[in-house]
């Protein structure tokens, strides 16, 4: 099977997952894009020779220049950039992989291009979710999910009716704080909180999975992926990261996919779909684990993981609204403007302080991404 790729976010840990994955299955990448990594991007792009390069930061551009002036490599920098790279007529598949709403125009363009999308950029669907699948259904274009739980609903659905799903059921690491209470999260430390048991990833989806936001966000992407009513999604604590997460149908048959906790085998997934080959990665032994427990989160001190559901029951721009918050939450917190507790008051008042309005296109989402970050930035400048 031969493929051409495209990827952005190709310094980062889903990316650079995804070169292992593709190096290992001979696939040619067409185009890489970062944000600011030029070193790593550098060694990707002498390594991996694509046609093209980006770098989304405009002031690494000229030293990125520079370096790759001996190659016959076409470098752009800035949305405009990622935005062209992800609409090459060459690429069969997208892979968006960057971190915050900068994924969401890509994914548009890719879309309206006609290319299929492996997504693993969450604000994508969770602030702009009605305009990215509307569109994918009108260009008849396919979006594979790349997080692992809903890679494993969409590996669970394969083969079955999708009338007869009555639930899915998302599985959550629980963080490391998980059964620490409301008064312990006080004294949690950013080192604390970015030490994740079970996954190596980014600082800022490291932090959400402490807060417990990821999971917000993985249950408002699952309502769109997957067409859902937020009651028939089920948020179960499984410490063990094993079972990725499950399906329930109308029979009450459970399905689960499991697997180690290694993210190359939904990113293989979602590129080699509906294939299945070796993946780069070890096999499971559940003798290994002995035990795998199960338990209710804690909604009431984790505040992101309320206040995302809760957004997404509202519906209109509170999903947005609240995604924008927490990004600007994360970003102050690990600048150390604030504490921990914080990044959860500062989310769950984005669904009280806001009036609800529709996001018919993308200067919508834009409007409310610039409405959240000035009320969060705003609030945080008063407190100090």
């Amino acid at each position: 099977m031969s493929k051409t790729v495209s990827i952005l976010g190709s310094t980062g840990s889903i990316g650079t997952q995804a070169l292992e994955v593709c190096e290992k299955h001979d696939f040619k990448i067409s185009a890489l894009a970062a944000h600011s990594s030029i070193d790593l991007l550098e060694r990707q792009a002498r390594r991996f020779n694509p046609e093209y390069v980006c770098v989304y930061s405009e002031k690494k551009y000229p030293e990125l220049k520079k370096r790759l002036a001996d190659t016959s490599v076409k470098l752009l920098c800035g949305m405009e950039g990622l935005c062209e790279i992800a609409a090459l007529e060459q690429s069969d598949i997208v892979l968006n992989s960057v971190v915050g709403m900068v994924g969401l125009l890509p994914t548009l363009t890719a879309i309206n291009a006609g290319k299929d999308v492996a997504l693993a950029n969450k604000e994508t669907l969770v602030a702009g979710g009605s305009l990215v699948m509307s569109l994918a259904k009108e260009k008849g274009v396919k979006i594979y999910p790349v997080d692992s739980e809903h890679s494993a609903i969409f590996q669970c659905l394969q083969g079955s009716k999708r009338s007869q799903l009555s639930k899915i059921i998302l599985t959550a690491s629980g963080g490391p704080f998980f059964g620490k209470s409301y008064d312990e999260l006080r004294s949690v430390t950013k080192a604390d909180a970015l030490k994740h048991p079970n996954w190596s990833m980014g600082n800022k989806i490291t932090i959400d999975s402490a807060t417990l936001m990821n999971k917000g966000l993985e249950f408002i992407e699952a309502k769109w992926l997957f067409d859902l009513e937020p009651e028939q999604i089920e948020i179960v604590v499984h410490r063990q990261s094993v079972v990725h997460s499950a399906v329930e149908y109308n029979d009450y048959s459970v399905i689960a996919q499991l697997g180690v906790p290694d993210m190359k085998i939904p990113i293989q997934y979602a590129l080699l779909y509906p294939d299945r080959l070796e993946c780069p990665t070890k096999r499971l032994s559940l003798t290994d684990y002995g035990t795998l427990t199960f338990e209710k989160p804690d909604y009431e001190t984790f505040k992101c993981l309320t206040a995302a559901i809760e957004a997404i029951k509202k519906g209109g721009a509170y999903p947005c609204l609240v995604n924008s918050a927490n990004e600007e939450a994360v970003r102050a917190f690990l600048a150390d403007e604030i504490s921990f507790i914080e990044i959860g008051e500062i989310v769950s008042s984005a669904v009280t302080h806001f009036k609800n309005f529709e996001l018919k296109c993308y200067e919508d989402v834009m409007k409310a991404d610039k409405m959240a970050r000035e009320y969060v930035t705003a609030g945080i400048s008063g407190g100090k």
